[in-house]
């Protein structure tokens, strides 16, 4: 110490920290570190700078952090790193994927299925056959009673992918289980019911007890099941029937904003076609048959589970589940009565 320079910085500090770093420069514990300590302690602006860029560092990185978090793993959202399997799940076939349903070439005799019908394959490049099911009247309904028949379109008839009556048709050629027979599936589906356990039926032909036919306990769909607007058990937009669906109305849109996983979202007001009608209800309405685990708007990704078009995962215990039902029964959701404040989780 007593060889050391006349050093202006240490002359000029006062208080405690000058004494204390003379005081630890002397003990030669850490030379470099003492030093350094000398450096920061004598230059307080240099330490305060230091400080505001480690701050505006450590800031950028949160938020970028948050951002990617929110993106992959928000509410509702999946990114695209979250989720490893194939969007088709359960309808890749068990290996086969997408042929099992479009042959690319000859239609259901793609799939080694014979079959006398003139239109095989033409429709969809679509593979399996639906002779055992043209013509059939079927009656799916919610009250007990014959409120929505369907007739499947007979052989020869079908002229578009897009009907409704058609797109049960093909759905019924993998999911009767009673009048077509049972491709490649085992009757139940892959994912467990969420609360209760279990495995949900697959095969709509064969799990019925209805003293019409055996559709009586699943959802009504075809011609006869329009989606409506106004009323006390609908949603206040306007359209319906023959003219697409606007969610424009107070509740309805604050439905949307609410429920961002819906499938208005992005959509064009139509369901499926009948005839004129345009908001009638099929299997796509409320299925994708393409994606089993995710669902996609115009808001985003969401999560989803058994194919349905739509937030929906009731093992989170939210309201997802009972949000994707009002899409269509804007009577009961929270909208019309009064509650405009409850978000989806």
């Amino acid at each position: 110490m007593k060889n050391e320079k006349f050093n202006p910085s240490q002359q000029a500090a006062t208080g405690f920290r000058g004494p204390w770093a003379a005081e630890r420069q002397g003990r030669g514990e850490t030379p470099a570190l003492d030093r350094a300590v000398v450096v920061l302690q004598h230059n307080s602006k240099e330490v305060v700078n230091f400080m505001k860029k480690a701050m505006v560092v450590l800031l950028v990185v949160f938020v970028a952090a948050a951002v990617a978090m929110a993106q992959t793993y928000g509410p509702g959202n999946v990114g695209a790193t979250s989720n490893t399997s194939d969007v088709l799940g359960a309808h890749l076939g068990y290996g086969r994927g997408c042929v099992m349903c479009h042959a690319p070439h000859s239609g259901p005799a793609g799939n080694n299925k014979a079959t006398t019908d003139p239109q095989a394959g033409e429709f969809a490049l679509w593979g399996q056959d639906l002779t055992p099911l043209y013509g059939q009247p079927l009656t799916f309904s919610g009250d007990g009673a014959a409120t929505y028949a369907v007739t499947l379109p007979a052989k020869g008839t079908i002229t578009s992918a897009h009907d409704a009556n058609t797109i049960i048709l093909f759905c019924l050629s993998c999911h009767d289980g009673n009048l077509a027979k049972v491709g490649m599936m085992k009757g139940v589906t892959v994912e467990t019911l969420p609360v209760v356990g279990g495995n949900a039926p697959t095969l709509l032909g064969a799990d019925g007890t209805g003293s019409t036919n055996m559709y009586q306990n699943d959802h009504p769909v075809g011609g006869a099941a329009i989606v409506a607007c106004g009323g006390q058990y609908n949603w206040d937009c306007t359209g319906g029937n023959t003219v697409a669906i606007a969610m424009t109305g107070t509740n309805s849109a604050q439905f949307l904003k609410n429920y961002q996983g819906s499938f208005w979202v992005g959509s064009n007001g139509k369901l499926a076609t009948f005839g004129t009608v345009v908001t009638a209800v099929t299997c796509t309405t409320c299925h994708d048959q393409h994606s089993m685990t995710v669902f996609a708007n115009g808001n985003g990704n969401y999560a989803t589970s058994f194919f349905v078009r739509g937030n929906y995962q009731p093992q989170t215990g939210g309201n997802n589940a009972a949000q994707f039902c009002r899409n269509c029964h804007g009577g009961e959701a929270n909208e019309s009565h009064g509650l405009t404040g409850v978000l989806t989780n």
